[in-house]
């Protein structure tokens, strides 16, 4: 199984159905097959091959599904590109992926004409110098590509956020993308009546193999956004009647906050909301649902290398364990927490989880330490998170395993000190990392960001800070070391870079 053959199928069975809504036009599923084998037809006209890379940067605009299909109708790699990025770091990409090709929206020439990389060079939604248009190739191709690509096959390259430095390459096969497909569809009960709402960039793993994979494998609708803003997602959802919708909790916290008239929208087809990229309070949770004026508020924890595959917080959870990603693996994903001396954990116990899925990637492009790195015995991927298991089985991420401070032989979570330190009014974010020290091994230092105007009379300080932290944690818990800033490094996905925290200490 693999989602050309979802398509074919689709296309076949249903042909006058919209595939695509996109600012209020309809692309059928016909016309969406028809599309494919033309772009299939431009990248074959380029030399592009089976088992080539073609890069695609891009908004939400149909041309990447169209670059997207085109590409696996001939056997190519597809290499979506984070459409934030600056040149150095599209550059590098390009070049590690070695891309035959790349497809880029015409209001990111700027950048692209900073790139070195000789890819060639296809533009849509405008023109741009040195690039061919994409969509007028297409029009002009006679869509006579045929062909279904081997399951076993390379389809992806996704390159995760580079948090630890260097973005690495996770592999995906058409079959581990159409099991993650497959993993959500189920998940969530989705079918062909659905209308899913696209509003997250479409380069991030979990809207492009679950949620519109899982769309396209149901012969669903995908809404298509060509980019996030709180007014539009408002209006989208009401004209459109989606039904399902995944995003970022801030995604749903901004709409409440920016637009006055929140209440008059009309939001009731939607039937499941969607969030991933870190828990909610129980508070927050209330919030939404009296607002959104619904409970269907679900939880996804995964990962770029899982597929994504993972976990599920259901809406009957959201408030009773309020924090947790849930306490099992989703439709054919397995899940454990394991200690340090390898067993399963008990309750009240932590450990790092670890998940095994059908739907997990190859491994690293070019990376074998890495790829060997990521796995433990049995197929079992270490996460890199550490959880802690409550009395009912429900697991509550505390931590990465490196960022865990260890200071005179005591294990400091970073996210602990941090949630303390920013339910301090005056602290709009902040950072906990570990600094090496020659008694202690390590010690805490905390890089703060405070909110506009706090502080201006000198009460928020270093030593008001401390005595918050002293009423909340234990004392080898409080920060020795406090680094005011303007801002932290974040990558392009908005994801905390703590390497580069440690690196301006070292």
């Amino acid at each position: 199984m693999n989602l050309i053959a979802a398509l074919d199928r689709a296309a076949r069975a249903t042909p006058d159905k919209p595939f695509l809504r996109y600012d209020g036009a309809t692309i059928t599923y016909s016309q969406m097959d028809r599309r494919s084998r033309r772009a299939a037809d431009v990248l074959a006209a380029l030399g592009v091959a089976p088992g080539d890379r073609v890069a695609a940067m891009c908004f939400n605009t149909p041309a990447f599904f169209d670059l997207l299909l085109g590409a696996w109708r001939i056997g190519a790699v597809v290499v979506p590109i984070n459409h934030k990025l600056q040149a150095p770091e599209v550059d590098a990409i390009l070049g590690h992926s070695a891309s035959r090709a790349v497809l880029f929206d015409a209001a990111l020439a700027p950048v692209l004409a900073k790139v070195d990389h000789g890819a060639h060079r296809l533009v849509t939604e405008g023109n741009a110098s040195g690039a061919a248009s994409f969509d007028r190739l297409a029009a002009d191709a006679s869509g006579i590509a045929s062909g279904t690509p081997d399951d076993a096959a390379l389809a992806e390259v996704l390159y995760t956020s580079g948090t630890t430095g260097r973005p690495k390459g996770c592999l995906h096969s058409h079959r581990t993308i159409a099991l993650a497909a497959m993993t959500s569809a189920l998940a969530l009960s989705m079918t062909e009546r659905e209308r899913t709402l696209m509003a997250m960039p479409i380069w991030h793993a979990s809207p492009l193999n679950n949620w519109f994979g899982g769309t396209l494998y149901v012969g669903g609708t995908v809404v298509l956004m060509r980019d996030y803003h709180p007014l539009h997602f408002l209006q989208t959802v009401e004209a459109e009647q989606a039904t399902l919708y995944f995003g970022a909790p801030v995604s749903y916290t901004l709409p409440l906050d920016a637009i006055a008239d929140f209440a008059s929208f009309d939001l009731t087809s939607v039937r499941a909301w969607l969030y991933g990229g870190g828990p909610i309070g129980a508070d927050v949770a209330r919030r939404l649902m009296r607002a959104y004026r619904s409970e269907a508020f679900y939880q996804v924890y995964g990962m770029t290398e899982t597929g994504p595959a993972g976990t599920v917080l259901h809406p009957f959870e959201q408030t009773v364990k309020a924090g947790s990603i849930g306490r099992q693996g989703t439709p054919g994903v397995d899940v454990r927490v394991v200690t340090a001396s390898g067993d399963d954990a008990r309750p009240g116990e932590i450990g790092e989880i670890r998940l095994r899925a059908d739907s997990m990637m190859l491994g690293y492009l070019d990376d074998p330490d890495a790829t060997r790195a990521a796995f433990a015995d049995g197929g079992w991927y270490r996460s890199g998170d550490v959880a802690r298991v409550d009395g009912d089985g429900y697991l509550f991420v505390v931590d990465r395993i490196k960022d865990m401070i260890v200071t005179g032989g005591e294990n400091v979570y970073s996210k602990e000190v941090e949630d303390v330190l920013t339910a301090h009014p005056a602290v709009a974010e902040a950072a906990v990392i570990g600094r090496a020290h020659p008694e202690w091994g390590e010690t805490v230092v905390a890089h703060v960001v405070l909110r506009a105007a706090s502080g201006a009379d000198g009460a928020v300080d270093a030593d008001a800070l401390r005595a918050f932290c002293a009423k909340r944690l234990a004392a080898y818990k409080i920060p020795r070391e406090y680094v005011f800033a303007e801002r932290l490094p974040r990558t392009p996905t908005g994801k905390l870079q703590k390497h580069l925290l440690r690196a301006r200490g070292a």
